[in-house]
């Protein structure tokens, strides 16, 4: 129908499109999204952390025993919101880098419309909350582009944060398209967990009150339970005792309980501990504190979102949803390898090429989940996340691939606390979500022609608990570890890097018979393994998987010198909003100069010219005590210097000049261009400045040096400027380390 225009309104026809309907039957949907959680980590899988929430909604609906996922948060991400494999929509790896062929670009491509974009046009209002990281981080600064970003993808509102991790008590969030402050601090009880229920509140607050009627999808990707593992200090200490008997007990004591809740079969026994893993016995006293205090931290961060899961429940009861709302809790790979064998209290230093000793660690054990630490826990404490599966994230094992999934929905899914044990894999999500709705995917997205949806629903399990699995292949590949599931087989390999792909040794495994993968079929049957190898080969070439590259260090070296290019000087005028890490200055392994173009009223002006980081880790040159200082911050240790003369009322130029000379950084400060303090240290930014960002007139949020935060300026700025030298000597090994670390 089409408006009428006639002369006058008597002869004229108005029109007024319709508002698209709700699909019959269709419900409300809330995603919930953990990150780095082990299989086995809710208390519905095996695990003695406390998750009654999650639980009690996996006591009203299913649990899935064998969701598989990507192996790493970009991907698996790329996957869920769009039902296509990850190489297909672009993201074959981390959205830190684009490698220019068409699996890796780091960005969804628009031919892959997200659940978001293909709900809205029947009627969906979408909130997107928490982590994203499916745009590269290059493009997350203030000129985007912000086609990528969640309002880009069909999200109508978002407060999150687009990197792959960030500090919990300081955030890097992102309102909408802007950059925003978190709105509390440690020291006020803030934490990031509590701050997303939040505001996924205030959103259903909001929608119920302009027309509950209207469905609605939200997805809530928490930090939690990424590193840093940063936790309130009751909850952590709630844990020691609980897992003081180490690793090796509480593996045991998970199987058992899994194999009493039928979420694996009877009989199935634990493998051999993964490398490097020493047995708890053999470890010293003092280690064994350390790595339980780590472990504590991890589990009181799953059990703080639990706690926060709940405020969101309570909220949807009481707004009259909850009956309506289909309810997902998921996490998206295995539990993480990054802590390395000994864990970290703060990986900041690490990164650096800075040993964090153990007795360091010990030392600091009261401040591990704290504001002051970036901690991680050691590899035997991954290992039993994810039991009773081999391997961990990054890994095409069980342990890096196989999640815990729970589903419930009260008007839909009449079973209540059962299982379900069907193949399905992150792509089917997005199908099976449309199915449910009652919808079509769309043929064209703003005028792009989409691609197929490669995925396959599995709505029928809800109602079915023998539904069939998917029937054909499904293929997995991450930095040259690969892996194919068919017909209940799997073939895996896993690959050294930078070994010959063709020697990569691959093992076979009846995955109907062997849910863990201990038994390598390989050489009874030959036949079978190698029809597997030849299907990965045929599905990688359709999924744009191939080139094979598992090249981290060139990847990632590439990708920061084509972003930055020639660009060596950067200036900062007042005014200017918070700069995400990876857009600002590159100051690693590198000689540069700061150079503030400040007012000083007289010796009670002070604040912070600039300040990149947080506590954990970075710089700031700011004025105290009428002293211009300047403080380079690499994993704690701090390299602190103040002029040695107070800083003159006037107009100033007031200055950091840092030189590298025989692999010795050299630090002068400078006002009006004469030098008046010195430092020289090998210690350095080597590869990795900070997750959190750069801000000019202040430190918003989380101190770099010794003073509280913001310390604003209490002088004018008028800008700030950054000049880099042509002599960056970056050690890309250990630089794609600790940007792989992220992820």
């Amino acid at each position: 129908m089409t408006a009428r225009i006639g002369k006058t309104v008597a002869d004229s026809k108005p029109f007024w499109p319709e508002t698209p309907a709700r699909p019959k039957g269709a419900p409300n949907i809330l995603v919930i999204l953990f990150d780095d959680v082990g299989f086995s980590d809710f208390g519905c899988y095996g695990s003695p952390i406390a998750t009654p929430t999650i639980d009690a909604i996996a006591g009203r609906g299913l649990r899935y025993t064998s969701f598989h996922t990507t192996a790493m948060c970009s991907t698996t991400r790329a996957a869920l919101l769009t039902g296509r494999n990850h190489h297909s929509v672009g993201v074959g790896c981390l959205a830190n880098f684009d490698s220019g062929y068409p699996g890796y670009r780091g960005k969804i491509a628009r031919e892959a419309g997200t659940i978001a974009e293909m709900l809205r046009p029947h009627g969906y209002r979408n909130y997107m909350l928490g982590k994203w990281h499916v745009t590269p981080l290059t493009e997350t600064g203030a000129t985007g582009p912000f086609d990528g970003w969640p309002l880009g993808r069909g999200f109508d509102r978002y407060y999150g944060f687009m990197d792959a991790e960030t500090d919990q008590y300081a955030p890097e969030l992102v309102r909408d398209n802007t950059p925003c402050d978190p709105p509390g601090t440690f020291a006020t009880g803030y934490h990031l967990t509590a701050d997303l229920v939040d505001q996924g509140i205030r959103y259903l607050a909001d929608h119920v009150a302009d027309d509950a009627a209207k469905p609605w999808l939200m997805w809530l990707a928490f930090g939690a339970c990424h590193a840093p593992h940063q936790a309130p200090f009751d909850l952590i200490a709630k844990y020691d005792g609980m897992f003081a008997d180490g690793w090796d007990a509480e593996r045991e004591r998970r199987l058992a309980r899994q194999i009493e809740l039928g979420i694996v079969p009877k009989g199935t026994r634990l493998p051999p501990r993964n490398d490097l893993v020493r047995a708890w016995a053999d470890v010293p006293e003092g280690e064994r504190r350390l790595f339980t205090r780590l472990q504590a931290a991890y589990a009181a961060m799953l059990d703080h979102a639990d706690r926060h899961i709940a405020r969101l429940m309570d909220f949807l009861d009481r707004a009259g949803q909850l009956e309506d709302t289909l309810v997902l809790v998921l996490s998206d790979n295995g539990a993480s390898q990054e802590g390395g064998p000994f864990g970290m209290v703060n990986a900041m230093g690490p990164y650096n090429l800075k040993r964090e000793p153990l007795e360091e660690k010990i030392g600091r054990i009261e401040d591990i989940g704290g504001p002051d630490t970036h901690s991680n826990f050691p590899l035997g404490w991954a290992m039993a996340a994810n039991t009773p599966l081999r391997r961990y994230k990054q890994n095409t094992h069980g342990g890096g691939i196989r999640d815990p999934l729970v589903m419930a929905w009260d008007k839909g899914i009449a079973a209540r606390g059962e299982l379900r044990h069907q193949f399905c894999h992150a792509s089917d999500l997005a199908p099976t979500l449309l199915d449910i709705v009652g919808v079509k995917p769309p043929k064209a997205i703003n005028g792009v022609k989409q691609m197929p949806l490669e995925g396959t629903s599995f709505a029928r399990s809800l109602s079915k608990p023998k539904a069939p699995s998917k029937k054909k292949p499904q293929y997995f590949e991450m930095f040259g570890h690969r892996g194919l599931v068919q017909d209940g087989w799997k073939a895996v390999s896993f690959h050294p890097p930078g070994n010959s792909f063709e020697h990569d040794k691959w093992e076979l495994y009846h995955l109907d018979r062997d849910f863990n993968e201990v038994d390598d079929l390989a050489e009874r049957e030959p036949e079978r393994l190698k029809a597997m190898v030849e299907e990965w080969w045929r599905q990688a070439e359709a999924h744009q998987v191939l080139p094979l590259d598992d090249r981290f260090a060139p990847r990632f070296a590439d990708n920061a010198k084509r972003f930055h290019g020639p660009r060596k000087r950067f200036v900062f005028h007042a005014g200017m909003g918070h700069l995400p890490t990876d857009v600002a200055p590159d100051v690693r392994s590198r000689s540069y100069t700061i150079e503030a173009d400040a007012r000083v009223d007289g010796p009670t002006t002070e604040g912070v010219l600039i300040a990149h980081g947080d506590m954990t880790g970075g710089y700031t040159l700011y004025i105290k005590d009428n002293r211009l200082c300047y403080d380079m911050n690499v994993g704690g240790l701090h390299h602190l210097i103040s002029s040695d003369r107070p800083v003159p009322a006037g107009d100033r130029r007031l200055g950091l000049q840092m030189r590298r000379r025989n692999d010795m950084n050299v630090a002068t400060l400078l006002i009006d261009g004469e030098p008046c303090g010195r430092f020289e240290t090998a210690v350095g930014f080597v590869a990795f400045i900070s997750w959190s960002g750069l801000d000019i007139g202040r430190d918003r949020s989380s101190p770099v040096s010794h003073y509280e935060a913001p310390f604003a300026y209490t002088g004018r700025l008028r800008k700030v400027t950054m000049t880099m030298d042509d002599d960056q000597a970056l050690d890309s090994e250990t630089a794609a380390a600790a940007a792989l670390a992220r992820e």
